[in-house]
């Protein structure tokens, strides 16, 4: 398929919201890509793709996570199964055979510990896209420009406060994830 089509395939499986929004991470994982070296063709597929399955009904992706044996003590909750489900049908709906894609978008919810440069953009990208509208976003926004690491750790902080604080579920990846990104910047390794 080609980047256009796609763009069309997964049009027709989202709202005009949600649909927005996956244009805004288009347009910022590319941004990202190109700031900190990822493959920019490579961010924008995965930005095209990854929230393909985010409006199946609750049990349409518990029914699917269960027959592809994704993992659910990692990955946790519902409403993050569309990534991993994604990535397993990116070679059968959408002709897409990438390891670094399929693990951007099986991850770019909850990230992961070993997050190669396309995942951490791609994540990102999900977090500070132009549509985003939460409580400390600028911020994010100005540091995703300046230190992708950094900006990835701060989201994951943000995030897991706001779950917890809603007393909803977290995934073991993003905790691991957390903690990874915060040492990688402690240790002065961050980019």
């Amino acid at each position: 398929m080609t980047e256009e089509q796609i763009k069309e395939k997964v049009k027709g499986a989202l709202s005009p919201a949600r649909f927005a929004h996956v244009e805004g991470v288009v347009a910022e994982a590319e941004r990202l890509a190109k700031r900190y070296g990822a493959d920019e063709d490579k961010a924008r597929l995965a930005a095209w793709i990854h929230d393909w399955a985010r409006e199946w009904p609750a049990d349409r992706l518990e029914e699917e996570a269960r027959r592809l044996g994704v993992d659910r003590e990692l990955f946790g909750p519902v409403a993050v199964l569309h990534g991993p489900i994604a990535a397993a049908k990116l070679g059968q709906e959408f002709g897409v055979e990438d390891d670094e894609v399929a693990d951007a978008v099986r991850y770019h919810t909850t990230g992961r510990p070993g997050m190669g440069l396309l995942e951490r953009v791609v994540c990102l990208a999900d977090a500070v896209e132009p549509g985003r509208a939460y409580p400390g976003v600028d911020r994010l926004r100005q540091l995703a420009s300046q230190d992708l690491d950094r900006a990835l750790a701060e989201m994951f902080d943000a995030s897991l406060r706001d779950l917890l604080d809603r007393g909803r579920p977290v995934a073991v990846l993003t905790v691991l994830a957390r903690n990874e990104c915060w040492s990688r910047v402690r240790g002065g390794r961050s980019r």
